[in-house]
């Protein structure tokens, strides 16, 4: 027998098939408006939301953040070249969009840390992630055994470092075995043949 939970996955792994689609439609007109970083008093996807470590307690917060997609915006150039060598196109950050998104998130909220983050929606402009932030001095997170861990200094400013789920992934920390030797310690190990 499915859990909510599975029902709620199956839902957003297909929403053209279900109505979380259109729900998606209408719930995009309204975000567009919102600010940038918007204060959640819940999540929007629970069983995703629950699987990265939220629990609806004190201490823990959802923001979501807008973001707009592509690479980076350069500026033409104005004098003589061929454009092949203007470095105008396909100039990307050495992050995902997500990682950049949870420094918003951080920024906006500076006595929170982030916890992770999960896709929520886009259109043709924006990306928008929910992100879990938990406030490291709370005593209800201090008491949580599974959370409690966050609270030590080493993890200060995680989402700046790369600890993060997705700033892992861009320092390619991820993957293991064969073929990542380059990658650890750090990336910027081994004359920065880690990417």
């Amino acid at each position: 027998m499915k859990s909510m939970y599975a029902f709620i996955r199956d839902a957003w792994k297909k929403p053209g098939e279900s109505d979380v689609g259109e729900l998606l439609w209408e719930r995009r007109q309204e975000w567009r408006r919102e600010p940038a970083v918007t204060r959640l008093d819940h999540p929007t996807r629970l069983d995703r939301a629950r699987s990265l470590g939220f629990k609806a307690k004190q201490g823990i917060i959802v923001a979501r953040v807008r973001i707009r997609t592509g690479g980076r915006r350069k500026s033409r150039w104005q004098r003589g070249r061929r454009t092949k060598h203007m470095g105008v196109n396909k100039i990307t950050p050495g992050k995902s969009i997500q990682s950049i998104a949870e420094e918003r998130a951080a920024r906006r909220f500076p006595n929170l840390q982030v916890l992770n983050s999960y896709w929520v929606g886009q259109d043709g402009k924006h990306k928008w992630y929910e992100t879990i932030l938990v406030d490291t001095s709370h005593p209800v997170i201090k008491k949580d055994k599974n959370l409690k861990w966050i609270c030590n200094s080493n993890q200060k400013g995680r989402v700046f470092r790369g600890k993060t789920s997705s700033g892992r992934k861009g320092r390619g920390q991820r993957r293991k075995g064969k073929g990542t030797e380059k990658t650890r310690p750090s990336l910027r190990s081994h004359q920065n043949k880690g990417k």
